[in-house]
C-alpha cells in the first residue's frame, strides 16, 4: 500500500479524531486515539437498535406490538416512521413519512425497560456491550444520543454485524434490520436534506441511492450504519466487507460533509478490492 488512506485525518479541524478499519475476521487499520471514549451522540440509536432486536429474539418485545402513538409498533419506531417528530409530537399517521424521531427511541428504552424488569443501561450492557467486549462504551443517557464510546468498539460492533455471532443477533435478525423498512417513505436526512426515498431499516440508516450521503461514491447502495451530531459514525458495507468507525469531538457540519466521504472512498480503494 502505497499510501496510508487515513492519514486524511491529519487535515480535519477537530482536535481529537480516530479512525478504524476492519473485517469480520480482523481490524485492518487504526489512527488517532481508538481506546478514546467521546460522545457518540446518534450513534447511540445503533445500540438501541441492536438491544430491542435482542429482546425481539428473546422474545421479550414484538416487531409488530403496538408502541408510541396509535397505530405504530416497535418496527415502526426504530425505522422512524411512527409519524413522531424530534420533540414527541405526532406530525404524520404511521407508516406515511420518514420523519427523524429522538422521541421514538426515547419510547423504545422506556418499553424495553419495563418489559425486560431491568434498567435500559443494564440491558444494553448485558444484551450487546459485555457479548462484544465494548469495554470502554457506557449506556448510559438517552437511548437516542446518550452513550459515550470508543472507535474501537464501534469497531466490534461492525464486525458482528459483518458476521453475527450467535451470541448476539442471528444472521436472520441482522438481514431483517438492514433492508429497507416500509419502502417508497420520502423524508429528511439530517444534515444532507430531502430524499426520495429516505430509505431506513430497523434502526439502521441505508445508504441506498442516497445523494449527497455521508458515505463514500465507492460505498455500495447496501451500506447501513449511522452518524452523530458529534462527528462520529459507523458504516458496514456487506458487499465490499468492511466496517469503518469514526469519532471525534468536532460537531457534525460542512466540514464532515466533505471529509466522511473523502474519507470512506479512501478506505475502499485500499481494502475494499
Amino acid at each position: 500500500m502505497d499510501a496510508d488512506p487515513l492519514a486524511a485525518l491529519e487535515g480535519w479541524p477537530s482536535p481529537s479524531a480516530a479512525v478504524g478499519v476492519a473485517r469480520a475476521g480482523e481490524v485492518l487499520a487504526t489512527r488517532g486515539p481508538v481506546d478514546g471514549p467521546l460522545p457518540l451522540t446518534s450513534v447511540s440509536k445503533l445500540l438501541t437498535a441492536m438491544a430491542v432486536l435482542v429482546a425481539v429474539e428473546e422474545e421479550t418485545l414484538d416487531l409488530d406490538e403496538s408502541a408510541g402513538p396509535e397505530g405504530s409498533t416497535v418496527a415502526h419506531l426504530l425505522a422512524h416512521a411512527s409519524g413522531l417528530d424530534a420533540d414527541g409530537a405526532r406530525v404524520a399517521p404511521p407508516g406515511k413519512r420518514r420523519i427523524y424521531s429522538n422521541a421514538g427511541f426515547e419510547v423504545l428504552g422506556d418499553l424495553l425497560s419495563r418489559r425486560s424488569q431491568m434498567p435500559f443501561e443494564t440491558y444494553v450492557t448485558e444484551a450487546v456491550l459485555h457479548p462484544l467486549r465494548m469495554h470502554h462504551t457506557q449506556a448510559s443517557g438517552s437511548p437516542a444520543w446518550g452513550m459515550v464510546g470508543t472507535a474501537a468498539d464501534l469497531l466490534a460492533l461492525g464486525r458482528e454485524l459483518l458476521s453475527p455471532t450467535p451470541e448476539v443477533l442471528s444472521r436472520a435478525m441482522r438481514d431483517r434490520a438492514t433492508a429497507v423498512a416500509f419502502p417508497a417513505l420520502v423524508g429528511v436526512l439530517p444534515g444532507f436534506g430531502r430524499q426520495e426515498p429516505n430509505d431506513w431499516g430497523l434502526g439502521f440508516e441505508l445508504a441506498d441511492e442516497k445523494s449527497p450521503h455521508w458515505t463514500g461514491r465507492a460505498n455500495s447502495p447496501r451500506t447501513f450504519g449511522h452518524f452523530g451530531r458529534s462527528g462520529t459514525f459507523l458504516w458496514v458495507d456487506p458487499d465490499a466487507g468492511l466496517a469503518c468507525a469514526c469519532v471525534t469531538n468536532l460537531d457534525f457540519g460542512p466540514w464532515a460533509a466533505v471529509a466522511w466521504p473523502e474519507l470512506s472512498d479512501a478506505v475502499l480503494a485500499a481494502f475494499g478490492g
